[in-house]
Protein backbone atom coordinates (compact mmCIF):
# COMPACT_ATOMS: atom_id res chain seq x y z
CA UNK A 1 0.00 0.00 0.00
CA UNK A 2 2.20 2.86 -1.19
CA UNK A 3 1.53 6.21 0.50
CA UNK A 4 -1.38 4.70 2.44
CA UNK A 5 -3.50 4.19 -0.68
CA UNK A 6 -5.53 0.97 -0.90
CA UNK A 7 -4.74 -1.32 -3.81
CA UNK A 8 -8.41 -2.20 -4.19
CA UNK A 9 -11.51 0.01 -4.00
CA UNK A 10 -14.76 -1.97 -3.73
CA UNK A 11 -17.87 -1.04 -5.66
CA UNK A 12 -19.97 -0.72 -2.51
CA UNK A 13 -21.66 2.62 -3.20
CA UNK A 14 -19.82 4.32 -0.33
CA UNK A 15 -17.88 7.54 -0.65
CA UNK A 16 -14.19 7.50 0.26
CA UNK A 17 -15.02 9.29 3.52
CA UNK A 18 -17.85 6.87 4.40
CA UNK A 19 -15.65 3.87 3.70
CA UNK A 20 -12.75 5.34 5.64
CA UNK A 21 -14.86 5.95 8.74
CA UNK A 22 -16.54 2.54 8.96
CA UNK A 23 -16.29 1.06 12.47
CA UNK A 24 -13.77 -1.78 12.58
CA UNK A 25 -13.48 -5.15 14.26
CA UNK A 26 -9.81 -5.81 15.01
CA UNK A 27 -8.38 -9.12 16.24
CA UNK A 28 -4.97 -9.60 17.86
CA UNK A 29 -4.23 -13.33 18.12
CA UNK A 30 -1.36 -15.81 17.98
CA UNK A 31 1.10 -17.34 20.47
CA UNK A 32 3.39 -14.32 20.77
CA UNK A 33 3.50 -11.63 23.45
CA UNK A 34 1.98 -8.19 22.89
CA UNK A 35 -1.63 -8.78 21.87
CA UNK A 36 -3.18 -6.87 24.78
CA UNK A 37 -0.40 -4.29 24.78
CA UNK A 38 -1.13 -3.48 21.13
CA UNK A 39 -4.85 -3.19 21.89
CA UNK A 40 -4.15 -0.75 24.72
CA UNK A 41 -1.96 1.23 22.34
CA UNK A 42 -5.00 1.64 20.09
CA UNK A 43 -7.00 2.65 23.16
CA UNK A 44 -4.49 5.48 23.71
CA UNK A 45 -5.20 6.71 20.20
CA UNK A 46 -8.94 6.51 20.89
CA UNK A 47 -8.44 8.46 24.14
CA UNK A 48 -6.58 11.13 22.20
CA UNK A 49 -9.58 11.49 19.87
CA UNK A 50 -11.83 12.05 22.88
CA UNK A 51 -13.71 8.79 22.38
CA UNK A 52 -15.27 7.04 25.39
CA UNK A 53 -13.47 3.73 25.93
CA UNK A 54 -14.73 0.50 27.48
CA UNK A 55 -12.16 -2.14 28.48
CA UNK A 56 -13.50 -5.60 29.30
CA UNK A 57 -10.92 -8.06 30.62
CA UNK A 58 -11.94 -11.70 30.47
CA UNK A 59 -10.43 -14.50 32.57
CA UNK A 60 -7.78 -12.33 34.19
CA UNK A 61 -7.70 -11.85 37.91
CA UNK A 62 -9.54 -8.82 39.28
CA UNK A 63 -6.54 -8.50 41.63
CA UNK A 64 -4.08 -8.18 38.74
CA UNK A 65 -2.93 -4.57 38.38
CA UNK A 66 -1.46 -3.91 34.96
CA UNK A 67 0.30 -0.72 34.00
CA UNK A 68 -2.06 0.09 31.14
CA UNK A 69 -5.03 0.07 33.50
CA UNK A 70 -3.55 2.71 35.77
CA UNK A 71 -2.31 4.80 32.84
CA UNK A 72 -5.67 4.76 31.08
CA UNK A 73 -7.52 5.56 34.33
CA UNK A 74 -5.27 8.58 34.92
CA UNK A 75 -5.68 9.73 31.33
CA UNK A 76 -9.43 9.14 31.41
CA UNK A 77 -9.77 11.27 34.54
CA UNK A 78 -7.54 14.04 33.20
CA UNK A 79 -10.38 15.69 31.32
CA UNK A 80 -8.20 16.03 28.23
CA UNK A 81 -9.32 12.98 26.22
CA UNK A 82 -11.99 10.32 26.32
CA UNK A 83 -13.37 8.75 29.47
CA UNK A 84 -12.20 5.20 30.28
CA UNK A 85 -14.22 2.48 32.00
CA UNK A 86 -12.40 -0.72 33.04
CA UNK A 87 -14.32 -3.94 33.68
CA UNK A 88 -12.81 -7.21 34.97
CA UNK A 89 -14.93 -10.22 34.18
CA UNK A 90 -13.11 -13.09 35.91
CA UNK A 91 -10.80 -14.30 38.65
CA UNK A 92 -8.67 -16.79 36.73
CA UNK A 93 -5.79 -16.75 34.27
CA UNK A 94 -6.20 -17.19 30.55
CA UNK A 95 -3.69 -20.02 30.48
CA UNK A 96 -4.66 -21.75 33.75
CA UNK A 97 -7.98 -23.44 34.47
CA UNK A 98 -8.25 -23.87 38.23
CA UNK A 99 -10.30 -26.87 39.45
CA UNK A 100 -13.68 -26.03 40.90
CA UNK A 101 -13.88 -22.52 39.54
CA UNK A 102 -14.82 -23.05 35.90
CA UNK A 103 -18.55 -22.57 36.46
CA UNK A 104 -17.94 -19.23 38.17
CA UNK A 105 -15.62 -18.09 35.38
CA UNK A 106 -18.14 -19.15 32.77
CA UNK A 107 -20.92 -17.21 34.51
CA UNK A 108 -18.67 -14.14 34.82
CA UNK A 109 -17.74 -14.35 31.15
CA UNK A 110 -21.36 -14.68 30.05
CA UNK A 111 -22.43 -11.75 32.17
CA UNK A 112 -19.55 -9.73 30.74
CA UNK A 113 -20.74 -10.50 27.22
CA UNK A 114 -24.32 -9.56 28.14
CA UNK A 115 -23.05 -6.22 29.47
CA UNK A 116 -21.12 -5.61 26.26
CA UNK A 117 -24.28 -6.30 24.25
CA UNK A 118 -26.15 -3.75 26.38
CA UNK A 119 -23.36 -1.23 25.84
CA UNK A 120 -23.39 -1.83 22.07
CA UNK A 121 -27.15 -1.25 21.97
CA UNK A 122 -26.82 1.95 24.02
CA UNK A 123 -23.70 3.05 22.09
CA UNK A 124 -22.02 3.60 25.47
CA UNK A 125 -18.48 3.61 24.06
CA UNK A 126 -16.83 4.50 20.78
CA UNK A 127 -13.91 2.11 21.38
CA UNK A 128 -13.98 -1.32 23.04
CA UNK A 129 -11.12 -3.55 24.12
CA UNK A 130 -12.36 -7.12 24.69
CA UNK A 131 -9.18 -8.43 26.24
CA UNK A 132 -8.62 -12.21 26.10
CA UNK A 133 -12.14 -12.62 24.72
CA UNK A 134 -11.06 -15.45 22.40
CA UNK A 135 -10.82 -17.83 25.39
CA UNK A 136 -14.50 -17.84 26.46
CA UNK A 137 -15.37 -18.54 22.83
CA UNK A 138 -12.75 -21.30 22.57
CA UNK A 139 -13.98 -22.95 25.78
CA UNK A 140 -17.61 -22.84 24.60
CA UNK A 141 -18.73 -20.40 27.29
CA UNK A 142 -19.84 -17.82 24.72
CA UNK A 143 -21.31 -18.73 21.34
CA UNK A 144 -19.17 -17.53 18.43
CA UNK A 145 -22.15 -17.12 16.11
CA UNK A 146 -23.86 -14.88 18.69
CA UNK A 147 -20.70 -12.76 18.91
CA UNK A 148 -20.51 -12.39 15.13
CA UNK A 149 -24.21 -11.52 14.86
CA UNK A 150 -23.96 -8.86 17.58
CA UNK A 151 -20.79 -7.38 16.08
CA UNK A 152 -22.38 -7.27 12.64
CA UNK A 153 -25.51 -5.50 13.88
CA UNK A 154 -23.94 -3.10 16.40
CA UNK A 155 -25.24 0.41 15.78
CA UNK A 156 -23.37 3.64 15.31
CA UNK A 157 -19.62 3.94 15.01
CA UNK A 158 -18.22 1.54 17.61
CA UNK A 159 -14.73 0.10 17.07
CA UNK A 160 -13.94 -3.24 18.73
CA UNK A 161 -10.56 -4.88 19.43
CA UNK A 162 -10.56 -8.53 20.52
CA UNK A 163 -7.40 -10.15 21.89
CA UNK A 164 -6.31 -13.68 22.78
CA UNK A 165 -4.75 -16.82 21.39
CA UNK A 166 -6.55 -19.29 19.14
CA UNK A 167 -9.10 -16.91 17.64
CA UNK A 168 -11.93 -18.84 16.02
CA UNK A 169 -11.56 -19.04 12.22
CA UNK A 170 -15.05 -17.54 11.83
CA UNK A 171 -14.01 -14.50 13.86
CA UNK A 172 -10.85 -14.13 11.80
CA UNK A 173 -12.88 -14.28 8.59
CA UNK A 174 -15.36 -11.70 9.91
CA UNK A 175 -12.86 -9.18 11.28
CA UNK A 176 -11.65 -6.17 9.30
CA UNK A 177 -8.08 -6.30 10.64
CA UNK A 178 -6.30 -9.35 12.03
CA UNK A 179 -2.78 -9.39 13.41
CA UNK A 180 -1.12 -12.62 14.45
CA UNK A 181 1.62 -12.22 17.04
CA UNK A 182 4.31 -14.85 16.57
CA UNK A 183 6.90 -15.82 19.14
CA UNK A 184 10.52 -15.92 18.01
CA UNK A 185 12.11 -15.84 21.49
CA UNK A 186 10.84 -15.23 25.00
CA UNK A 187 12.66 -14.93 28.37
CA UNK A 188 10.51 -17.78 29.71
CA UNK A 189 12.33 -20.06 27.28
CA UNK A 190 15.33 -19.56 29.59
CA UNK A 191 13.33 -19.99 32.78
CA UNK A 192 12.83 -16.27 33.45
CA UNK A 193 9.45 -15.27 34.82
CA UNK A 194 7.58 -12.06 34.04
CA UNK A 195 8.82 -8.80 35.51
CA UNK A 196 7.64 -5.30 36.37
CA UNK A 197 7.54 -2.85 33.49
CA UNK A 198 7.42 -5.64 30.92
CA UNK A 199 4.48 -7.90 31.86
CA UNK A 200 2.65 -5.42 34.10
Amino acid sequence: MPQGKPEYVPEDGLTTRERRNRPLVVVHTGPGKGKSTAAFGLALRAWNQGWPIGVFQFVKSAKWRIGEERALHVLGESGEGGLVTWNKMGEGWSWIQRPGTEADHEADAREGWEQIKRDFAAETYRFYVLDEFTYPMKWGWIDVEDVLSVLKDRPGNQHVVITGRDADPRLIEFADLVTEMGKVKHPMDRGQKGQKGIEW
